[in-house]
Protein backbone atom coordinates (compact mmCIF):
# COMPACT_ATOMS: atom_id res chain seq x y z
CA UNK A 1 0.00 0.00 0.00
CA UNK A 2 3.00 2.11 0.61
CA UNK A 3 4.33 1.38 -2.33
CA UNK A 4 1.30 2.48 -4.32
CA UNK A 5 1.15 5.82 -1.95
CA UNK A 6 4.17 6.45 -2.69
CA UNK A 7 3.79 6.18 -6.50
CA UNK A 8 0.75 7.90 -6.24
CA UNK A 9 2.38 10.95 -4.60
CA UNK A 10 5.27 11.50 -6.97
CA UNK A 11 2.50 11.19 -10.55
CA UNK A 12 1.25 13.97 -8.67
CA UNK A 13 4.66 16.00 -8.29
CA UNK A 14 5.46 15.18 -11.83
CA UNK A 15 2.37 16.46 -13.38
CA UNK A 16 2.63 19.47 -11.36
CA UNK A 17 6.16 20.27 -12.77
CA UNK A 18 4.97 19.48 -16.11
CA UNK A 19 2.55 22.61 -15.62
CA UNK A 20 4.97 24.58 -13.89
CA UNK A 21 7.26 23.66 -17.40
CA UNK A 22 4.77 24.73 -19.61
CA UNK A 23 4.17 27.75 -18.21
CA UNK A 24 7.31 28.84 -19.63
CA UNK A 25 6.31 27.56 -23.26
CA UNK A 26 5.51 24.80 -25.20
CA UNK A 27 7.43 21.77 -25.08
CA UNK A 28 7.58 18.15 -26.77
CA UNK A 29 7.17 14.97 -24.64
CA UNK A 30 11.29 14.52 -25.14
CA UNK A 31 11.81 17.86 -23.51
CA UNK A 32 9.36 17.19 -20.88
CA UNK A 33 11.17 13.73 -20.05
CA UNK A 34 14.23 15.14 -20.15
CA UNK A 35 13.85 18.15 -18.22
CA UNK A 36 11.95 15.64 -15.17
CA UNK A 37 14.58 13.04 -15.58
CA UNK A 38 12.17 10.06 -16.40
CA UNK A 39 11.63 8.06 -19.39
CA UNK A 40 9.97 9.51 -23.04
CA UNK A 41 6.91 7.09 -21.96
CA UNK A 42 6.58 8.30 -18.50
CA UNK A 43 6.16 11.69 -19.59
CA UNK A 44 3.85 10.70 -22.86
CA UNK A 45 1.29 9.13 -19.77
CA UNK A 46 1.61 12.19 -17.61
CA UNK A 47 0.86 14.22 -20.61
CA UNK A 48 -2.27 12.52 -21.68
CA UNK A 49 -3.73 12.45 -18.72
CA UNK A 50 -3.48 16.26 -17.67
CA UNK A 51 -4.54 16.90 -21.30
CA UNK A 52 -7.75 14.48 -20.76
CA UNK A 53 -8.50 17.12 -18.05
CA UNK A 54 -8.12 19.99 -20.70
CA UNK A 55 -4.91 21.20 -18.31
CA UNK A 56 -2.62 20.85 -21.36
CA UNK A 57 -3.98 20.55 -24.92
CA UNK A 58 -1.06 19.48 -28.15
CA UNK A 59 -0.72 21.83 -31.02
CA UNK A 60 -1.37 19.76 -34.50
CA UNK A 61 1.20 22.02 -36.34
CA UNK A 62 4.19 20.93 -33.95
CA UNK A 63 3.14 18.09 -31.79
CA UNK A 64 4.60 20.18 -28.68
CA UNK A 65 2.34 20.57 -25.52
CA UNK A 66 0.99 23.68 -24.19
CA UNK A 67 -0.66 24.89 -21.05
CA UNK A 68 -4.89 24.59 -21.58
CA UNK A 69 -8.29 26.24 -20.88
CA UNK A 70 -8.87 24.15 -18.12
CA UNK A 71 -6.56 25.97 -16.17
CA UNK A 72 -8.58 28.94 -16.94
CA UNK A 73 -11.56 27.24 -15.22
CA UNK A 74 -9.92 26.53 -12.12
CA UNK A 75 -7.59 29.91 -12.06
CA UNK A 76 -10.80 31.80 -12.36
CA UNK A 77 -12.62 29.62 -9.54
CA UNK A 78 -9.96 30.36 -7.38
CA UNK A 79 -9.70 34.33 -7.93
CA UNK A 80 -13.54 34.03 -7.34
CA UNK A 81 -12.93 33.22 -3.81
CA UNK A 82 -10.01 35.70 -3.38
CA UNK A 83 -12.08 39.05 -1.91
CA UNK A 84 -9.21 41.01 -3.79
CA UNK A 85 -10.14 40.52 -6.72
CA UNK A 86 -13.67 40.43 -6.25
CA UNK A 87 -13.87 44.21 -4.41
CA UNK A 88 -11.07 45.45 -7.13
CA UNK A 89 -12.31 44.12 -10.21
CA UNK A 90 -15.50 47.03 -10.31
CA UNK A 91 -12.57 49.38 -10.26
CA UNK A 92 -10.73 47.91 -12.65
CA UNK A 93 -13.19 48.01 -14.90
CA UNK A 94 -13.87 51.82 -14.41
CA UNK A 95 -10.21 52.34 -14.40
CA UNK A 96 -9.93 51.01 -17.82
CA UNK A 97 -12.89 52.64 -19.10
CA UNK A 98 -11.25 56.18 -17.58
CA UNK A 99 -7.55 55.39 -18.98
CA UNK A 100 -8.86 54.08 -22.07
CA UNK A 101 -5.28 51.56 -21.19
CA UNK A 102 -4.55 48.25 -19.65
CA UNK A 103 -5.09 47.39 -16.48
CA UNK A 104 -3.64 45.03 -14.02
CA UNK A 105 -3.99 44.31 -10.25
CA UNK A 106 -0.84 42.57 -8.72
CA UNK A 107 0.12 40.81 -5.61
CA UNK A 108 3.59 39.44 -3.92
CA UNK A 109 4.17 36.03 -4.64
CA UNK A 110 7.73 35.31 -3.00
CA UNK A 111 10.47 36.72 -5.18
CA UNK A 112 8.32 37.84 -8.08
CA UNK A 113 4.53 40.12 -8.91
CA UNK A 114 1.75 37.95 -9.51
CA UNK A 115 -0.55 39.33 -11.85
CA UNK A 116 -4.56 38.28 -10.50
CA UNK A 117 -6.54 40.51 -12.46
CA UNK A 118 -6.52 42.38 -15.45
CA UNK A 119 -8.41 45.24 -17.99
CA UNK A 120 -8.19 45.80 -21.30
CA UNK A 121 -9.44 49.57 -22.14
CA UNK A 122 -11.07 50.75 -25.53
CA UNK A 123 -7.23 51.57 -26.73
CA UNK A 124 -5.96 48.60 -25.62
CA UNK A 125 -4.13 45.71 -28.24
CA UNK A 126 -4.06 43.18 -25.86
CA UNK A 127 -2.66 39.88 -27.48
CA UNK A 128 -1.67 38.24 -24.20
CA UNK A 129 -3.36 38.10 -20.86
CA UNK A 130 -0.73 38.91 -17.75
CA UNK A 131 -3.32 37.08 -15.44
CA UNK A 132 -1.24 34.32 -14.02
CA UNK A 133 2.38 35.43 -14.77
CA UNK A 134 5.40 36.57 -13.35
CA UNK A 135 7.39 39.76 -13.59
CA UNK A 136 9.98 41.32 -11.63
CA UNK A 137 9.87 43.98 -8.88
CA UNK A 138 12.42 45.98 -10.49
CA UNK A 139 11.29 46.66 -13.88
CA UNK A 140 7.87 47.08 -13.01
CA UNK A 141 4.95 49.60 -11.79
CA UNK A 142 3.51 47.33 -9.71
CA UNK A 143 6.97 45.75 -8.76
CA UNK A 144 8.00 49.06 -7.14
CA UNK A 145 4.99 49.76 -5.55
CA UNK A 146 5.10 46.44 -3.57
CA UNK A 147 9.01 47.11 -3.11
CA UNK A 148 8.59 50.72 -1.63
CA UNK A 149 5.89 49.60 0.98
CA UNK A 150 8.40 46.48 2.21
CA UNK A 151 9.80 46.23 5.76
CA UNK A 152 13.52 47.34 5.25
CA UNK A 153 14.88 43.52 5.56
CA UNK A 154 12.86 42.00 3.38
CA UNK A 155 13.39 44.91 0.38
CA UNK A 156 17.18 44.69 1.49
CA UNK A 157 17.19 40.82 0.45
CA UNK A 158 15.06 41.34 -2.69
CA UNK A 159 17.71 43.80 -3.72
CA UNK A 160 20.71 41.91 -2.76
CA UNK A 161 20.05 39.71 -5.85
CA UNK A 162 21.79 40.93 -9.29
CA UNK A 163 19.02 42.73 -11.00
CA UNK A 164 18.64 41.79 -14.62
CA UNK A 165 18.36 44.05 -17.12
CA UNK A 166 15.31 43.58 -19.31
CA UNK A 167 16.25 47.12 -21.66
CA UNK A 168 18.45 49.96 -22.03
CA UNK A 169 16.17 51.35 -19.34
CA UNK A 170 15.89 48.70 -16.55
CA UNK A 171 17.94 50.55 -13.30
CA UNK A 172 20.07 47.72 -12.09
CA UNK A 173 22.05 49.76 -9.79
CA UNK A 174 20.14 48.96 -6.40
CA UNK A 175 20.97 52.39 -4.74
CA UNK A 176 19.40 54.25 -7.93
CA UNK A 177 16.48 51.85 -7.52
CA UNK A 178 16.17 52.82 -3.67
CA UNK A 179 16.26 56.41 -4.07
CA UNK A 180 13.60 55.98 -6.44
CA UNK A 181 11.86 53.70 -4.36
CA UNK A 182 12.05 56.23 -1.42
CA UNK A 183 10.50 58.83 -3.99
CA UNK A 184 7.32 56.22 -4.64
CA UNK A 185 6.56 56.04 -0.76
CA UNK A 186 6.57 59.77 -0.60
CA UNK A 187 4.65 60.54 -3.72
CA UNK A 188 2.38 57.57 -3.80
CA UNK A 189 2.84 55.70 -7.00
CA UNK A 190 5.47 54.64 -9.28
CA UNK A 191 6.35 54.40 -12.78
CA UNK A 192 8.39 52.58 -15.41
CA UNK A 193 9.25 53.98 -18.63
CA UNK A 194 10.10 51.29 -21.11
CA UNK A 195 12.13 49.53 -18.27
CA UNK A 196 10.36 45.81 -18.40
CA UNK A 197 9.89 46.00 -22.57
CA UNK A 198 10.70 48.40 -25.14
CA UNK A 199 7.69 50.89 -26.04
CA UNK A 200 5.83 50.13 -22.62
CA UNK A 201 5.02 52.33 -19.97
CA UNK A 202 3.09 52.24 -16.57
CA UNK A 203 2.14 53.84 -13.88
CA UNK A 204 0.44 52.07 -10.37
CA UNK A 205 -0.30 52.52 -6.83
CA UNK A 206 -0.72 50.92 -3.85
CA UNK A 207 -3.63 49.23 -2.27
CA UNK A 208 -4.12 48.47 1.51
CA UNK A 209 -5.97 46.18 3.87
CA UNK A 210 -7.99 46.72 6.37
CA UNK A 211 -5.26 47.18 9.34
CA UNK A 212 -3.40 49.78 6.56
CA UNK A 213 -0.77 47.13 4.82
CA UNK A 214 -0.01 46.99 1.28
CA UNK A 215 -1.46 44.16 0.02
CA UNK A 216 -1.62 44.73 -3.75
CA UNK A 217 -0.92 47.14 -6.57
CA UNK A 218 -3.05 48.38 -9.66
CA UNK A 219 -1.49 50.03 -12.77
CA UNK A 220 -2.29 51.45 -16.00
CA UNK A 221 0.09 50.48 -19.23
CA UNK A 222 0.38 51.46 -22.59
CA UNK A 223 2.50 51.79 -25.41
CA UNK A 224 5.22 54.37 -25.27
CA UNK A 225 4.13 56.79 -28.39
CA UNK A 226 0.62 57.10 -26.54
CA UNK A 227 1.67 56.96 -23.00
CA UNK A 228 3.88 59.51 -22.63
CA UNK A 229 6.38 60.02 -20.07
CA UNK A 230 4.19 63.67 -20.14
CA UNK A 231 1.12 61.76 -19.02
CA UNK A 232 2.64 59.72 -16.24
CA UNK A 233 1.85 62.34 -13.23
CA UNK A 234 -2.05 63.11 -14.28
CA UNK A 235 -2.23 59.19 -15.09
CA UNK A 236 -0.42 58.76 -11.28
CA UNK A 237 -3.43 60.82 -9.86
CA UNK A 238 -6.27 58.57 -11.42
CA UNK A 239 -4.13 55.70 -10.72
CA UNK A 240 -4.07 56.45 -6.82
CA UNK A 241 -7.65 57.16 -6.97
CA UNK A 242 -8.79 54.45 -7.86
CA UNK A 243 -6.19 52.61 -5.31
CA UNK A 244 -7.75 54.10 -2.71
CA UNK A 245 -11.61 53.72 -3.93
CA UNK A 246 -9.98 49.52 -3.73
CA UNK A 247 -8.47 50.07 -0.34
CA UNK A 248 -12.07 51.54 0.99
CA UNK A 249 -13.49 48.23 -0.52
CA UNK A 250 -11.35 46.08 1.71
CA UNK A 251 -11.53 47.87 4.96
CA UNK A 252 -9.14 50.19 4.70
CA UNK A 253 -10.03 53.88 6.47
CA UNK A 254 -7.67 56.68 6.35
CA UNK A 255 -6.48 58.22 9.54
CA UNK A 256 -6.13 61.57 8.85
CA UNK A 257 -3.51 63.62 12.29
CA UNK A 258 -5.50 66.84 13.71
CA UNK A 259 -4.07 70.26 12.61
CA UNK A 260 -3.89 72.65 15.16
CA UNK A 261 -5.49 70.41 17.76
Amino acid sequence: MRNVERSGVQSVARALAILEELAGGELGVTELGRRLGVHKATASRLVATLADRGLVERDPSTDKFRLGFGLIHLAGAAMAGLDLVHEAHPVLEDLAERTRETVNLAVRDGDSVMHVDQIAGTRSVVSVSWVGRRTPYHCTSNGKVLLAFLGDAERARLLAAPLERRTANTIVDPDALRAQLAEVATRGYAFTVEELEEGLNAVAAPIRGAAGEVVAAVSVSGPAFRFLRSDIERVGRIVMDAAGAISRRMGYVERRQSVGG
